[in-house]
């Protein structure tokens, strides 16, 4: 099931700092958080400056004016007045929300919009690239009872052209393990996706299913799950569970890092990428592999192509 909200309008609005709907439009980066517009169909983008350097007490103001009264009858704070914020808590780059019961009381078309403005404004603040739902002490759940899981920008879509039924086609370069385990070759891959999936995310579903056809060799471990995938300031962050620090295949660790990083780094905009699991990036991947940086493209580890 997916998580993909779309919005049914994203209007860009001219408000004032303090409480939703006052300030001038930015579209600088965490320049703005979002609101619900007033007949609560879509979210509005509202001017807001996150203050101090401290990502968790910096949320905690943000989630405090995202909750404050509206003294704009056209903009409505995301979080009902009925819903208390209990609280927040950090670990690594994951940011857990607590909400009080009173949040499954919201009209369930509401409750995805309140959760693509909380989790859209949230994620602008440095040090924040996925949050996750409490409500009463547990995670939040879908109405069939599904837990909702970490969510960031990406799950969420502002464009109105969008649909459900949009697809696209593109070709990835994806980067396996050679027969001996110590090489990277490439692997082209035509797929055919929806628009609401961003290629990032995608490009690393298809690492972890593996390649097709025998020239080339898996090199991440298939029980890993994969957590969120999110570009960010040229950062591409992508978040495993610990199941991922598991060697599954007969490869050299670096092998398994640089099929991701140069996967990602080829194929779209992102010029490092950072893994980590859980959110923290404290790791190192079998011993060999520090993934406490960002990482950049490392062509010496490709294959190169023998002449005839």
């Amino acid at each position: 099931m997916t998580k993909k909200v779309i919005l049914s309008a994203l209007i860009l609005s001219a408000v004032a700092l303090g409480a939703c709907g006052r300030g001038d439009s930015s579209d600088e980066i965490g320049s703005f958080v979002y609101c619900l517009n007033e007949e609560r169909t879509g979210i509005v983008k509202v001017e807001y400056e996150a203050s101090g350097e401290d990502p968790q007490k910096a949320a905690s103001e943000m989630l405090e004016m995202l909750s404050g009264p509206s003294d704009d009858i056209e903009y409505v704070s995301p979080i009902p007045e009925e819903v208390e914020v209990l609280g927040c808590t950090l670990t690594g780059s994951i940011l857990d929300v607590e909400f009080s019961e009173t949040y499954q009381d919201i009209e369930r078309i509401q409750e995805k919009l309140v959760r693509a403005a909380v989790v859209q404004s949230l994620v602008q603040i440095d040090g924040i690239n996925g949050v996750t739902f409490t409500v009463g002490g547990s995670p939040l759940t879908d109405s069939e009872g599904v837990e909702v899981g970490l969510m960031n920008g990406d799950d969420f879509v502002e464009n109105t052209s969008s649909s459900p039924s949009s697809y696209q086609t593109d070709t990835l370069t994806l980067y396996f393990a050679n027969a001996g385990g110590d090489k990277l070759v490439e692997q082209k891959s035509t797929v055919r996706y929806s628009s609401n999936v961003s290629k990032d995310k995608l490009i690393v579903e298809k690492l972890v299913q593996g390649p097709s056809g025998n020239d080339a060799y898996p090199t991440i471990n298939p029980d890993a799950n994969l957590l969120s995938v999110t570009t960010k300031d040229g950062i591409c962050y992508v978040n495993f569970d610990s199941a991922f620090l598991t060697g599954e295949y007969d490869v050299l660790p670096e092998l398994t890092i640089y099929s991701i990083v140069n996967s990602l780094v080829e194929g779209t905009g992102t010029e490092q990428v950072q893994i980590t699991i859980n959110g923290e990036s404290n790791a190192e991947y079998m011993e060999a592999v520090d993934l406490s940086q960002p990482l950049s493209e490392n062509p010496d580890l490709i294959a190169v192509e023998e002449k005839e």
